[in-house]
C-alpha cells in the first residue's frame, strides 16, 4: 500500500524534498517597522574628509561580477582615505554554518581583500556616516539599520529585468522608490533609474584593473573566439551566443571556440574548450591570446567587455540601448543584432578583416585607458556626499 501511495504522490508531483520558497525576511520586518530614522549630523559629515561608509552586500558566490565591482570600489574609497566596512546580508542562508571569519576569508579569496572588516549579519552594527545598499535584496535591511546619517544605493544594473513576472521583479522595482540616493553604474542606467522611478541619481563608470588587464607580450591567435558563457546569469544571453557559435562552427570548423565564466561544465553542441571560471591573471592571458572576444549584455554592459578591450582584444557585443550609449555605434565594439545569424556574421566578418580588428583594438585601448577604479571611486564618493547633503536638507520624519 505504501508503494501505491508513493507512486500516486509521484504522479501528482508530490515526491521528493519539500520545495523551499524564500524571500528576504527584512522585507516583512520593514513592512512591520518601517524605515529607521536617520541620525543627526549629515551636514557636518558631508564636509568631513574621511567618511565612515558601511556597504551591505547580498550573499556571494565565486565569479560574481557585482561583488567584484563592489570590492574594487571599496578599495578605491579606502585609498581616498575613507573608513569602509562590508556587511554580508545572507538572507538566503548561503553561508549558514560557516563562521564569520571563514566567510570573510572566502570573500577575500574570491574578490580580493579590503582594509576594513567584512562581517556576516548585523549583530555588531555600529553608527556610520552612510549606509550603502547594493543588490535589491539588501535595501530593506539598509532601511532598517539605525545610526546612519544618510543612505545610498549602489545600483549596478536594472535588477527587475533579472526576473520574469514575479514577486522578485516587483520587490526589486520597489527598491528604487524608497528615497535612497542612487549611484548608478553607467549614464544609461542612471537615466533609466531617474526617469522611470523618480530617484535622485549620480552616474559612474566601472573601472578596469590596468595592472592585470593590459596588452601582454604573448602571441595572439588569428582563429580563436573567446565567449563569456556564464549561463547562470540569464542577461548574458548564453543560449543566443551558443546558437551563433554553432553556426560559426558550421561555416568555419577550423576556428577554435573557447568558453569561460561558468563553474559547471557546459554542453554547447559543438567542439569547444571549456575554461571554467578563471582567475584574473589567467583571464588576461586568455584575452591576450584570443582573436575576438564575445560578451553579450541585455541590460547594463558587463565588466568583461572593457577588460577585454584593455587587453587589446576586439569585442563583439549586442546592439542594445545600454551598449550603444556606453560604447557608441561605431566605437571599439562591434554591436550585433539579437539574432544568431547576425551575431555569427559579425564574428565571421571580424575574423576576415585584420585591419578592422586592429582599428577596433586601438579604439578599445583608448577607451579603456580612461576607465579606472580610482575615477569610479571618486564619482561614487561624490554620490555619497550628495546623499549626506540631501539627508541634511530633508526634514526628519514625524
Amino acid at each position: 500500500m505504501s508503494r501505491l501511495r508513493a507512486a500516486a504522490s509521484a504522479l501528482l508531483g508530490r515526491s521528493g524534498d519539500p520545495l523551499a520558497v524564500t524571500a528576504p525576511a527584512s522585507l516583512l520586518e520593514h513592512a512591520r517597522r518601517g524605515t529607521a530614522p536617520l541620525a543627526d549630523g549629515a551636514a557636518g559629515a558631508a564636509r568631513t574628509p574621511a567618511l565612515g561608509i558601511a556597504v551591505v552586500v547580498p550573499a556571494f558566490r565565486r565569479g560574481s561580477g557585482g561583488h567584484r565591482a563592489i570590492a574594487d570600489l571599496v578599495r578605491g574609497l579606502e585609498r581616498r582615505g575613507h573608513r569602509c566596512s562590508l556587511w554580508i546580508s545572507d538572507e538566503e542562508r548561503r553561508h549558514a554554518g560557516h563562521a564569520g571569519a571563514e566567510v570573510a576569508a572566502q570573500f577575500a579569496d574570491c574578490f580580493g581583500a579590503i582594509d576594513g572588516p567584512v562581517r556576516v549579519g548585523f549583530d555588531r552594527w555600529e553608527p556610520v556616516d552612510v549606509a550603502v545598499a547594493t543588490g535589491w535584496q539588501t535595501v530593506a535591511r539598509v532601511l532598517l539599520l539605525e545610526g546612519a546619517k544618510a543612505r545610498a544605493y549602489l545600483v549596478l544594473d536594472h535588477e527587475p529585468e533579472f526576473y520574469a513576472t514575479s514577486a522578485e521583479r516587483e520587490w526589486s522595482a520597489w527598491t528604487y522608490r524608497q528615497g535612497l540616493h542612487a549611484i548608478a553604474a553607467s549614464a544609461w542606467l542612471a537615466g533609466l533609474v531617474g526617469e522611470r522611478y523618480g530617484a535622485a541619481v549620480r552616474a559612474f563608470e566601472f573601472g578596469i584593473d590596468h595592472d592585470t588587464y593590459r596588452p601582454l607580450d604573448v602571441a595572439r591567435s588569428d582563429d580563436r573566439v573567446l565567449f563569456y558563457a556564464r549561463a547562470v546569469t540569464a542577461r548574458r544571453a548564453v543560449p543566443l551566443g551558443l546558437l551563433a557559435l554553432a553556426e560559426l562552427h558550421r561555416r568555419r570548423p577550423g576556428v577554435t571556440i573557447a568558453l569561460f565564466g561558468e563553474s559547471r561544465p557546459l554542453r554547447p553542441g559543438f567542439p569547444a574548450q571549456d575554461l571554467g571560471v578563471l582567475a584574473p591573471e589567467a583571464l588576461a592571458r586568455a584575452y591576450a591570446q584570443a582573436t575576438i572576444g564575445v560578451v553579450l549584455s541585455m541590460t547594463n554592459p558587463s565588466l568583461i567587455g572593457p577588460e577585454m578591450l584593455a587587453c587589446g582584444l576586439p569585442v563583439v557585443e549586442l546592439d542594445a540601448d545600454a551598449t550603444r550609449a556606453g560604447f557608441g555605434g561605431d566605437g571599439p565594439m562591434v554591436l550585433a543584432p539579437f539574432h544568431p545569424l547576425a551575431l555569427a556574421d559579425a564574428i565571421e566578418q571580424l575574423l576576415d578583416d585584420p585591419s578592422q580588428r586592429a582599428r577596433r583594438a586601438r579604439q578599445g585601448l583608448a577607451l579603456a585607458a580612461g576607465r579606472t577604479w580610482s575615477a569610479a571611486a571618486a564619482a561614487v564618493e561624490t554620490g555619497l556626499r550628495e546623499a549626506l547633503t540631501r539627508s541634511a536638507a530633508s526634514p526628519p520624519a514625524p
